[in-house]
């Protein structure tokens, strides 16, 4: 297993290039799945420089709080409600390029300004949701869905 994450690139595409083997290589071998995403969080908070990155899984009729990297966050989240909620109901990635102009955002800090939010699915339902969130407003696109989308397989074949 590797001890740290050393993120090589200009681009945001080359970051990524350059995380998802890692990433890969910290959980081949581990059959935990706390430690494994608690590992995955970690890489792309502190390799790409995000504001906040972790889970939330759908437990009944909400969303429950998994590992992550960041400032404290919302323990539960109803569905529709927030942006991981109405991901987890439109069954849907969201990218939201400003929260204070998402209706109903729950603002779990202030200081997060841009957000995307990317359903798992484990036959054909969702069991979860990553959200990942920024300090800087429009910091999400179509490479952070594509990149992501990659880290949230790796997700669905460890939980």
């Amino acid at each position: 297993m590797a001890e740290s994450i050393n993120v090589q690139g200009n681009t945001r595409k080359d970051k990524y290039e350059s995380l998802l083997p890692q990433i890969k290589a910290l959980t081949e071998g581990e059959t935990d799945a706390i430690a494994n995403l608690s590992n995955i969080f970690s890489a792309l908070k502190y390799g790409m420089g995000f504001f906040w990155a972790g889970i939330y899984f759908v437990k009944n009729d909400e969303l429950v709080l998994g590992p992550f990297q960041g400032p404290v966050a919302c323990t539960r989240i109803k569905k529709g409600k927030g942006v991981c909620g109405s991901a987890w109901e439109k069954k849907q990635v969201i990218i939201v390029p400003d929260v204070d102009r998402f209706p109903g955002h729950i603002a779990c800090s202030s200081l997060s300004k841009s957000e995307i939010v990317l359903p798992c699915f484990k036959k054909g339902e969702i069991i979860a949701v990553v959200d990942v969130d920024s300090d800087k407003p429009g910091d999400f696109d179509e490479t952070d869905r594509r990149y992501l989308a990659e880290v949230v397989t790796l997700i669905e074949n460890i939980i």
